[in-house]
C-alpha cells in the first residue's frame, strides 16, 4: 500500500472517530443535563474521550504519511459522516436544510484548505507563543462570557462550539511547534508549551460537550469542524509564512471558499433555529389545550396533564365514564 493511500485511510477512520465521539457527545448532553462541561460519572463521555483520543492519533499519523493539502480537507468529513451515522445509530435524520448546510461547510472548508500551501517547517519564538497563548485566551474567554450572555439555546451552544474550535485550532499551532523543535537529547525541553497545548485541549473537549446542550448534532459540530482548521490556518499565513496557492487568484478563491463554509454554517444554525420555535409552538399549543380541560367522552393521561396530581386520577376517569353514560 502507497503512503498516500495510507494516509487517505488514515484520514477517513479519524473523521469517522471525530464523527462518532461527537454522536455519543451529544446523547451525553441530553442525558444528563445538569453536568453541560464535563459528566464525569458518565462511562458514555469516557467513550467519547477516547473516540477523540484515536481520531486526533490517527490524524497526526496520516500527516506522518501524507501531504497537508490533502489530509486537512479530508478530516473536514467529519461533520458529512456524522449526520448518516446519527441516523442510523441514534435514529437522529436531519433535514434538507442541515444536510444542505453540511454540505457547504464541509466543501467551502475543503476548498480552504486545499488552497492554503506549505513553507518550511518552523517554531514560534518565545515571545510570539506566550503572546499567542494569552490572545487565546482571551478570545476563548470573550466567547464563553457571550454564549451566556445569549438568550437562545442554538445562538450560546454555536458560541461555545466556536470557542471550542478557537482552542483546538491554536492547540494544533502548539502541537507543531512542540513537533519541530522536541529533540531526543532534551525531551522535556518544551513543558512550557505543553502545558499550554494539554490546557487547551482539555477546554476545547470542555466547551464542545457543552455546545451540544439544547443545540442537536449538526450545527456545534460544524462550528468546531470548520473553526479549528481556520484558525490553525489563520495563524499559519501569518506566523509561519504560509500563503495561498496560485497568487491573487488562490486569495479570491479561498475568500470564496470561505464564503460558501460560513453559508453553510448559517444555514445550520438557521435549521436549528427554526426546529426550536416549531418546538416551542408546539409546546405552546399544547398548553393551551391542556388549560381548556379534557372534552367529555376522551379518555386521559393525567401524567401528561401539568399541574394534576396522581390523587385526582380516580376522579378524572370517574367523570370521563359519566359523560360517556
Amino acid at each position: 500500500m502507497s503512503p498516500l493511500v495510507l494516509s487517505v485511510l488514515l484520514s477517513l477512520v479519524s473523521a469517522v472517530a471525530y464523527a462518532a465521539a461527537a454522536i455519543v457527545q451529544e446523547r451525553v448532553a441530553a442525558a444528563v443535563p445538569g453536568r453541560p462541561y464535563a459528566p464525569l460519572h458518565s462511562p458514555a463521555w469516557w467513550g467519547s474521550v477516547l473516540l477523540n483520543g484515536l481520531g486526533a492519533t490517527l490524524h497526526v499519523v496520516a500527516l506522518a504519511y501524507g501531504p497537508l493539502s490533502l489530509v486537512q480537507p479530508l478530516g473536514a468529513l467529519t461533520i458529512v459522516f456524522a449526520l448518516p451515522m446519527a441516523a442510523l445509530f441514534v435514529g437522529r435524520r436531519a433535514g434538507r436544510t442541515a444536510w444542505r448546510g453540511a454540505i457547504m461547510a464541509t466543501v467551502g472548508l475543503a476548498g480552504l484548505l486545499s488552497l492554503t500551501g506549505s513553507a518550511e517547517s518552523q517554531a514560534l519564538g518565545g515571545t510570539e507563543r506566550w503572546m499567542l497563548a494569552a490572545g487565546t485566551a482571551g478570545v476563548v474567554t470573550a466567547l464563553f462570557t457571550v454564549a451566556h450572555l445569549v438568550g437562545r439555546s442554538v445562538l450560546r451552544s454555536v458560541v461555545l462550539a466556536a470557542a471550542a474550535g478557537v482552542s483546538f485550532g491554536i492547540a494544533s499551532v502548539f502541537t507543531k511547534t512542540v513537533a519541530v523543535e522536541w529533540t531526543a537529547s532534551a525531551p522535556f525541553a518544551q513543558w512550557p508549551s505543553l502545558l499550554v497545548l494539554s490546557a487547551l485541549a482539555v477546554t476545547g473537549l470542555l466547551l464542545s460537550q457543552a455546545s451540544y446542550r439544547g443545540a442537536g448534532l449538526a450545527a456545534p459540530l460544524a462550528t468546531v469542524t470548520v473553526v479549528n482548521p481556520v484558525v490553525a490556518a489563520a495563524v499559519g499565513l501569518t506566523l509561519f509564512g504560509e500563503s495561498f496557492r496560485y497568487g491573487a487568484a488562490g486569495t479570491v478563491a479561498a475568500l470564496i471558499c470561505g464564503a460558501v463554509a460560513a453559508g453553510g454554517l448559517i444555514q445550520l444554525t438557521m435549521d436549528r433555529l427554526t426546529a426550536a420555535d416549531d418546538g416551542l409552538a408546539v409546546s405552546s399549543s399544547r398548553s393551551d389545550g391542556d388549560s381548556a380541560g379534557p372534552e367529555v367522552g376522551q379518555g386521559v393521561d393525567v401524567a401528561a396533564v401539568p399541574g394534576t396530581r396522581p390523587h385526582l386520577e380516580v376522579e378524572v376517569r370517574a367523570r370521563a365514564v359519566a359523560g360517556r353514560s
